[in-house]
């Protein structure tokens, strides 16, 4: 019991996190083919630390250009949820991933590089029934009020950056 009262503490891996609290406005790219130009949008994101600082969890808004029924493209509303901590049995970073552009769940691990400032994670998810796709994503934190996230798809043993979002911090 002890050992079990221990690991739940939170210390400095979920400290370090709490700068990721508060409002952010986004600004995103997202390449559908690596020879493409990559389509754009912004929006907010609204992230708050629960549970004693074990935790945060954000929400995301905002409007993309996406393909409709007709084959045209239109405006659709973007939402997103996450969950982030750091688990103290595992040693790792973790993070959960929900959208309103699918019905799973992602979920992540990675570590922290405190000399480059950035988080790895990488995790393995089904977009699709039998598509099993490996990802990368690095989040780097740049200062308080900035910091970015590139995510990596491995496609055909071939890593691809598919979407790079850059965050400032709204006054």
């Amino acid at each position: 019991m002890a050992t079990m009262m221990e690991m739940a503490k939170p210390g400095g891996p979920h400290k370090h996190m709490q700068h990721l609290a508060g409002t952010w406005s986004y600004q995103v790219k997202w390449w559908m083919s690596p020879e493409a130009p990559p389509s754009e949008s912004s929006g907010t994101t609204v992230t708050r630390s629960v549970m004693e600082g074990r935790y945060l969890i954000s929400d995301h808004t905002g409007k993309m250009q996406m393909p409709g029924p007709d084959g045209k493209m239109a405006d659709m509303e973007f939402k997103g949820m996450a969950v982030e901590g750091y688990d103290n049995a595992k040693k790792k970073y973790v993070a959960s991933w929900i959208d309103n552009m699918g019905t799973g769940i992602m979920n992540l691990e990675g570590d922290y590089d405190p000399a480059t400032k950035t988080l790895t994670y990488k995790a393995e998810y089904e977009p699709m029934p039998g598509m099993k796709m490996k990802i990368r994503e690095v989040v780097t934190h740049k200062d308080n009020d900035h910091h970015s996230l590139e995510f990596f798809e491995d496609r055909g043993g071939k890593e691809v950056k598919t979407m790079q979002i850059d965050y400032s911090r709204k006054s």
